[in-house]
């Protein structure tokens, strides 16, 4: 089979290289003309890891084409993969613009095709998309019908950013929410080659099941900030009430882990439009609204602890890391922002340096931050530092780098440090959540 991906963000482009080492034929189409010429010349637009000299490879030996044309992708492509971006509206629910723009554009390029073809939404949205609002469309467009003369399915995706090229070859778990015998077939060859269960649902199902992955995994790190949060104030060591609950088979220790709050395109995202999708619905949302609420709070907690020891106003503030997570320049609801947001409005100096994310930093961080290109740079002349993303050169520091730098208060908002050692050594140390 050769396959089409309309949208080349992380889920598009990740999927369609992934796809491409498998030895299939992609074509990638985007509306952004710089995009697509980056990925001709084999130059992700995205940074994760392992996929430009996946791309590369690909591109040398014309497996994967990259284009503007929809039409062109449908003509040569028996699978088209609707990868495009569902943004957030005002109230939180998702804008379904890209969406119905893809499904017009393939309809139409539907109208000239004879050979049987299935359309797969991989975005994520909200239940009942791609029956009630694609399927609608592709019929209305192509002047065809649906599950004869085409088909349409739902695969959503469960690629995490820093590991999604790892993801995709090895997934936990697959799932195809279909509406037709014909492309769950066509689905299902397409992904003989993992080794994990199959779900095969229909397509308002397998939209659910990654809505409710998603805000579950929010939920529960929310959770875990507020327990650390209460343990901080009543001297309790959070560790150690993390690990006693993970030991519990029920719970297990993923995502037990405390710190300034989860970010990305994904978590924030997909919690609001679940939340908004339920309000429609006449339905109460109230944990996932709690979620949100903890999460918002969250960095403002590092402010608090800087305070405990500092008069923030007219200070220099650096911030390790910028990126909402490690191995990703995705600047998508970092918790960078409000806290710089923050510490900018109680007259603080920011300044930011992250290993990766500096370009993406620099368009999504708020007007008054300084950006530099080194960590000796960004300590130097500090009043304070705070850690703010996991990356591993920060992990390799010690009290005697911080020193050496200049840096006597620092915290550490990802729990990285040992808040002991470092306070022993003339640093003085807030960890997140503990006493």
């Amino acid at each position: 089979m050769k396959l089409g991906f309309i949208g080349t963000g992380y889920v598009g482009l990740v999927s369609g290289v992934g796809f491409g080492n498998l030895g299939f034929d992609v074509t990638c189409v985007d509306i952004d003309e710089r995009k697509v010429e980056m990925i001709k010349q084999a130059h992700p637009p995205i940074f994760e890891n392992g996929l430009e000299e996946m791309l590369k490879q690909l591109i040398a030996s014309k497996k994967l084409i990259a284009t503007t044309d929809t039409a062109q992708a449908i003509s040569k492509s028996d699978v088209i993969f609707i990868c495009t971006g569902t943004p957030s509206l005002v109230d939180g629910s998702i804008d379904l613009k890209y969406i119905r723009s893809a499904s017009e554009n393939i309809g139409r390029a539907l109208r000239d095709v004879n050979s049987f073809k299935t359309i797969v939404v991989k975005s994520t949205v909200v239940p009942g998309t791609t029956r009630d609002v694609v399927l609608p469309i592709l019929e209305k467009e192509s002047g065809k019908k649906a599950g004869v003369d085409f088909g349409v399915a739902m695969n959503p995706e469960f690629l995490k950013e820093g590991v999604a090229v790892k993801d995709f070859q090895d997934p936990d778990r697959v799932v195809l929410g279909t509406e037709d015998p014909k492309s769950l077939e066509m689905l299902k060859e397409l992904y003989n080659f993992v080794n994990c269960e199959i779900l095969e649902t229909d397509t308002a199902t397998a939209e659910m099941i990654k809505y409710a992955s998603n805000s579950f995994l929010a939920v529960k790190i929310s959770f875990v900030n507020e327990i650390a949060n209460m343990s901080e104030k009543m001297g309790v060591d959070i560790d150690l009430v993390a690990k006693g609950m993970g030991m519990d088979s029920r719970i297990s220790p993923k995502f037990l882990r405390p710190g300034i709050g989860y970010g990305g395109s994904c978590f924030p995202k997909d919690v609001k439009a679940l939340k908004a999708a339920a309000e429609s619905l006449g339905i109460g949302a109230i944990m996932l609204a709690g979620s949100l609420e903890v999460n918002r709070n969250q960095p403002l907690r590092a402010v608090e602890l800087l305070q405990k020891h500092l008069d923030i106003s007219g200070k220099i503030i650096a911030l390790l890391g910028m990126a909402f997570k490690p191995e990703t320049d995705d600047m998508r609801e970092s918790r960078a922002v409000p806290l710089a947001e923050e510490l900018l409005r109680l007259g603080a100096k920011v300044r930011g340096y992250d290993p990766i994310a500096k370009e993406t930093a620099e368009m999504s961080m708020p007007k008054g931050t300084e950006f530099f290109d080194n960590v000796e740079d960004l300590l130097k002349d500090a009043d304070a530092a705070i850690l703010v993303t996991e990356w591993k050169e920060f992990q390799s520091y010690d009290p005697e780098f911080f020193l050496n730098h200049g840096i006597k208060i620092l915290v550490d908002g990802r729990r990285i440090y040992n808040k002991k050692t470092f306070n022993a050594a003339g640093i003085v140390t807030e960890v997140l959540g503990q006493a």
